[in-house]
């Protein structure tokens, strides 16, 4: 069978059973709770940054407790928001499907726990103790040419006891998910940010840079401490089940894990190289890159938003074998993702001087340093939208075969092949691709170079993955998702040059972010509107339906 045929066949699938669709008031009162708590958190971990910039600057200690910060920068995406979620949500959302099947025998989510948690907590203390031995040789690879190593080892040894308590939080933090429980999973970063803020308000004379590791490593434990309840609470929340001999439940796959660890790694693998070829670098590039790295990504954080409060959605129809549902969601989400990070884009990209101005410029951090951060935010700016369509394309490739499966299932169907691994293969294509232009383009450009590399390279792996999501079997149709990108494009294009125009004629950086900032989005909006995007058209029509009067408020009142 050809592949055009299996995709044709993938169209229409025979579920297993019919996936309900979620109301929207849930989904919306779920975003709205993860975009509030979310924002406080981000909120905190700007401040964090701030702290960190005033206290420090930009300087070989900032440098070497950077490098350090390599390791929870690692155990987070893998631990916490993309390897432990694509692993674990999948699993829960199937477990509970098996749990509306099977009414009888035992629970599968209990099993599924029993299964599951113990080698994941032996692996993660036994993970841990490792970096902290290896620490040394570890900052030797990241930053071969750092001024102060033994500063950095120290805090890569205390930063190294983050990843127990993060490998929980995601592992909790995923089923909570899967049970479409938002509150507490979104509540994480407030706690672990409120801890590192704490420990550097209190310990930056005592401690110096070394009071930002001891913080994030007191945010790590608070993190999970969060979850536990409410985790619990789930747990014992479950309906007592009769008992009935030969019920099926569900099998581990133990080597499913490899492709995903293995894309969560390689994706991460872009920080360890601008760490390594930024290490060579006049001190401070490190820093620049990192305060670039932190301001860029707050454009994102509202489209990983999206895909974080829908993925459940996802894994729970591809569980229950609705393609078509998971396919419908997936455009959405792809759609409704790029439009805001276009239009935070676009203000990056506009009014990058300005934002780094207000935000930084201030104690050790000079005007050069302003300088430098908002030219590597720019050339940042053109991969985020591809860094989005990552985050939403890669989460429904791993859900169409979870880390478990059911036990009267065929165990031939689950072998890890070829396929399993091509998010692997195209984030490694990609880093390819970072590594060669960031070795051309570094000894004339410097960070730029470097972050001209990370742009270019996570564009190459979306271009992929949304070829490989039909090799998958989630047959978008491309035209209609193809055409939706290019006019939200063109939009943030406009703004975002209008934007500049606007930024560059004023002084002041608090009203520069305002006026250009109002810029980019009215004409964004304006225009994305006019194009009949409909990621943008629909708010528009809802918020000017919301503002009219009801036909009972139109009438004159009766004397």
């Amino acid at each position: 069978m050809s592949t055009d045929q299996q995709l044709a066949v993938a169209e229409v699938p025979a579920p297993r059973a019919e996936s309900t669709p979620p109301r929207r008031d849930f989904l919306a009162k779920a975003f709205g709770v993860t975009a509030l708590l979310t924002a406080a958190g981000s909120a905190f971990g700007l401040l964090r940054d701030l702290l960190l910039a005033r206290y420090f600057g930009a300087n070989q200690g900032t440098d070497a407790f950077l490098v350090a910060w390599t390791v929870p920068e690692t155990a987070a995406p893998l631990l916490i928001e993309d390897a432990m979620a694509f692993l674990m949500v999948p699993a829960f959302s199937l477990a509970l499907v098996l749990r509306e099947e099977r009414p009888e025998g035992p629970d599968p989510v209990r099993q599924l726990v029993r299964a599951t948690l113990p080698w994941l907590l032996l692996s993660l203390c036994s993970l841990s103790a490792a970096v902290a031995v290896g620490a040394p040789h570890l900052v030797g690879f990241l930053a071969p040419g750092l001024a102060d190593p033994e500063l950095a080892v120290t805090c890569t040894r205390i930063t190294a006891l983050t990843i127990l308590p993060f490998g929980v939080a995601g592992y909790l933090g995923s089923a909570l998910r899967a049970h479409h429980s938002f509150t507490a999973p979104a509540g994480i970063y407030v706690a672990y940010n409120l801890a590192i803020l704490g420990v550097l308000l209190t310990g930056h004379t005592v401690w110096g840079v070394k009071s930002a590791a001891i913080g994030v490593a007191t945010g790590s434990v608070l993190m999970a401490a969060v979850l536990i309840g409410p985790f619990l609470k789930k747990l014992r929340g479950a309906k007592r089940r009769k008992s009935r001999r030969g019920a099926a439940g569900l099998v581990l796959i133990p080597l499913a894990i490899l492709p995903v660890a293995g894309f969560t790694l390689t994706r991460q693998s872009q920080v360890f190289i601008e760490r390594h070829l930024g290490s060579g670098l006049p001190p401070g590039t490190i820093s620049h890159l990192n305060y670039a790295a932190k301001v860029s990504q707050l454009a994102m954080t509202a489209a990983i938003l999206i895909c974080t409060v829908t993925f459940p959605i996802v894994a729970r129809a591809l569980a229950a074998g609705d393609l078509r549902a998971a396919r419908d969601r997936v455009e959405k989400d792809i759609g409704q993702a790029t439009a805001l990070v276009l239009v935070g884009t676009a203000f990056m990209m506009a009014c990058a001087p300005s934002v780094v101005a207000l935000l930084f410029e201030r104690g050790a951090f000079t005007a050069h340093d302003t300088a430098a951060t908002a030219a590597v935010i720019r050339v940042y700016s053109f991969g985020l939208p591809a860094q989005a369509l990552i985050g939403v394309m890669v989460r429904p490739y791993f859900s169409v075969r979870p880390v478990v499966r059911r036990a009267d299932e065929d165990p031939a169907s689950f072998r890890v092949t070829r396929q399993d691994w091509y998010p692997v293969g195209a984030m490694a294509l990609g880093l390819v691709v970072t590594v060669a232009v960031g070795l051309a383009a570094t000894p004339r450009y410097g960070g730029l170079g470097l972050a001209a590399g990370n742009a270019a390279g996570i564009t190459t792996t979306a271009a992929l993955l949304m070829r490989g999501l039909l090799l998958r079997g989630i047959a978008l149709r491309m035209p209609k998702v193809i055409s939706g990108q290019a006019r939200l494009l063109a939009a943030a294009l406009v703004a975002a040059a209008l934007g500049w125009g606007i930024d560059g004629l004023l002084r002041d950086p608090l009203l520069a972010t305002l006026l250009g900032g109002l810029t980019v989005l009215t004409v964004f909006a304006a225009l994305a509107a006019v194009l009949g995007a409909p990621e943008v058209r629909a708010p528009l029509l809802a918020v000017s339906k919301a503002l009219q009067p009801s036909p009972a408020e139109g009438k004159p009142h009766g004397r």
